[in-house]
């Protein structure tokens, strides 16, 4: 089998079109978000929408729930599909259903989304107070099941906190370091070097607002952020994790950013004239564009075995290993 290329976050308008992309692209798995901030309802019926899409469209996209469904999605030229959550809120106050969830296919959830949730401070929070009770046993029965944390949206003390505790490495599936861009949503050289040391991922982001020089970043000093930071953490725990919002209305910010919670706009890391979403940089606006990645790492020095992992054979590789259930 030849190796897989995996993009470990998207947010795509989903459509056929954009499913075609997929295949143009080469992409063999992608994970999905189903939830930004629905309760357990609200993300049902996401799921039961995808039921749809791979019922219409089965010659182009199948259910991913294990690393051999993407192997399968090779062997039949597809890609296979995993369900995450951008925040906690679809297990509501019930710890049972994280594995109710698990049941339906969800295989990441992130512990919050920029605020302080029931589990964890977001990283937009002022004071970062860690992993609550609550946060603690959800930890615990993730692993149980085969359900990865994900700290992509959270403060650096809830992110170590969650390495340190989980008895399974977790992810960050969408974020840059904070050495190459300063933005908040980045991450710090001490998480990631705890993040790697324990066998978890990191997912290089192409959102403009985490790239350096947002929409203008060149396809070179991204592949060369890269570069750096294989030589800091190694490459065998780094994937992509594009945060790709192809086609998304700018009324999806004010829902991904506020949800119900709030009166105001919250600009997250645009200004108020970026109240929508970015402009991508013109060597990633969709996922015809995935092999430029594997072209610039090439360049920036990496082996093709490298490029392979990076491309996502190193998420295979964690995904064989994180979704089973504790024996």
């Amino acid at each position: 089998m030849r190796s897989p290329v995996i993009d470990n976050l998207q947010y795509v308008n989903w459509s056929e079109i954009a499913f075609r992309q997929l295949r143009q692209g080469g992409v063999d798995a992608i994970h999905v978000t189903i939830a930004y901030h629905e309760s357990f309802r609200g993300a049902v019926l996401n799921v039961s929408q995808w039921n749809r899409w791979f019922e219409q469209y089965p010659d182009l996209i199948m259910r991913g729930v294990s690393g051999d469904c993407v192997r399968k999605a090779i062997e039949t030229n597809r890609t296979a599909v995993f369900f995450g959550f951008q925040n906690p809120s679809p297990i509501e106050d019930d710890i049972g259903l994280i594995e109710v969830w698990h049941q339906l296919g969800v295989r990441f959830m992130q512990l919050t989304y920029n605020n302080q949730s029931l589990l964890a401070t977001g990283c937009y929070e002022d004071d970062d107070t860690g992993l609550t009770r609550f946060g603690r046993q959800a930890v615990d029965e993730m692993n149980r099941v085969g359900m990865v944390v994900d700290m992509s949206h959270s403060g650096d003390r809830s992110t170590l906190e969650a390495i340190e505790h989980s008895s399974r490495p977790i992810a960050i599936t969408h974020a840059n370091p904070k050495w190459w861009h300063s933005a908040l949503r980045n991450k710090s050289d001490e998480v990631l070097c705890a993040l790697t040391d324990a066998g978890g991922m990191l997912g290089f982001s192409m959102y403009p607002h985490h790239l350096k020089d947002g929409s203008d970043c060149t396809l070179d000093s991204f592949c060369d952020m890269i570069a750096e930071a294989a030589s800091r953490y190694g490459a065998d725990n780094l994937g992509i994790g594009s945060d790709l919002c192809q086609d998304q209305p700018d009324s999806v910010v004010t829902w991904m950013r506020n949800g119900r919670w709030s009166k105001q706009m919250d600009y997250g890391e645009g200004s108020a004239a970026q109240a929508g979403f970015p402009t991508q940089p013109d060597w990633f606006t969709d996922n015809r564009d995935m092999p430029n990645i594997g072209t610039g790492l090439l360049k920036a020095g990496f082996s093709q075995p490298e490029v392979d992992g990076i491309m996502g054979g190193n998420w295979l590789r964690f995904y064989d290993s994180s979704f089973g259930g504790e024996t």
